[in-house]
């Protein structure tokens, strides 16, 4: 049984609000993905060359990257050849099954934050202005404040107009406190205050916003380093993740800011935002095989519960199957 059909039989026998919300967020992407697939085996009942053109046009199109396509592409045709495939409808399902066992073959596929056992954990949370940064430490604060954990903010991000502001108003709905510097003033200083905080009031969950302006890397990158020395000596083996937030509306752009932030910093995850106003269903798979690291979490809509832990099963239904 393929991929496609496991799960059309699987999510069919119950209701599954957390597929649920990946069918009602990926419509955009499914359209541009999944129908257009339908759409070509309709138009090659056999496969031929024409139809490998088309196929990768269709991958490059959804944001699966044209490094990853390219390579889909080789491998699809070798199997195609090995197997003596020519029905195009069995040949799409097993593209699917193997584009995502190559997202499964990367390794680590965690979501959750790792907690420590003792004392604060600390998240750093990295992406370039206007990709949702602010608002997605609201929602991971909030998911880990309904699972009864402490949580306290830390505005890092000094250089940027309104960002700790901004984080402050945050900090006020959920009820939680932020530690916050002057404008233009040393990041690490910040950072220093908000851990030395965390350790006296036994805060299990530091959530550190980070500056990304990747107009200076070097800049960043002597920030971030500084920033990563400070975090670590004032509590030993922190920061205990990274995460990167990538807009997956700016497409392959996000996966340039990805491979950027990924030189600079050891990331451990991305969480991806906007994910229901986009077509480009593939980025997820472009910035896995560009960074190896998992995508932890994804953004599929504006509300606080909207942020969901990444399920690549919920994923594929909703962006090849669900109506």
């Amino acid at each position: 049984m393929g991929l496609i059909s496991f799960l059309k039989e699987k999510f069919s026998k119950k209701k599954n609000e957390n597929v649920d919300s990946y069918t009602e967020a990926m419509a955009k992407s499914r359209q541009n993905f999944s129908n257009r697939l339908n759409a070509l085996s309709k138009k090659y009942k056999k496969v031929n060359q024409e139809y490998f053109e088309d196929l990768e046009e269709i991958l490059i199109e959804s944001d699966v990257g044209v490094n990853l396509t390219l390579k889909i592409i080789d491998e699809m045709l070798q199997i195609s050849k090995e197997k003596k495939i020519t029905d195009s409808e069995e040949l799409n399902e097993l593209l699917i099954d193997h584009l995502f066992s190559g997202y499964m073959a990367k390794g680590d596929n965690l979501t959750e934050v790792r907690f420590q056992e003792n004392g604060p954990t600390v998240l750093l949370v990295v992406g370039v202005n206007g990709v949702g940064k602010t608002t997605t430490i609201a929602k991971l604060a909030y998911r880990y404040l309904q699972q009864g954990k402490s949580v306290l903010l830390v505005a890092a991000d000094t250089f940027r107009a309104g960002a700790s502001e901004q984080l402050q108003i945050w900090a006020d709905r959920l009820k939680i406190e932020v530690v916050t510097g002057p404008y233009n003033s040393d990041p690490s200083s910040v950072a220093y205050d908000g851990l030395s905080k965390a350790k006296k009031e036994n805060i299990d969950l530091v959530i550190v916003d980070v500056s990304g302006r990747l107009h200076n890397k070097q800049y960043l990158m002597d920030e971030l380093s500084k920033l990563n020395r400070v975090i670590g000596k004032c509590i030993p083996g922190a920061p205990h993740e990274t995460f990167l937030i990538i807009d997956a509306t700016t497409g392959q752009n996000g996966v340039v800011q990805a491979k950027a932030f990924a030189e600079i910093c050891p990331l451990t995850g991305v969480v991806i935002t906007k994910m229901d106003g986009t077509s480009k269903g593939g980025i997820i798979l472009a910035i896995r095989d560009e960074l190896g690291v998992p995508v932890r979490f994804i953004g599929l809509g504006e509300k606080m519960t909207d942020l969901k832990e990444f399920d690549l099963e919920s994923y594929i239904y909703g962006l090849c199957v669900g109506e």
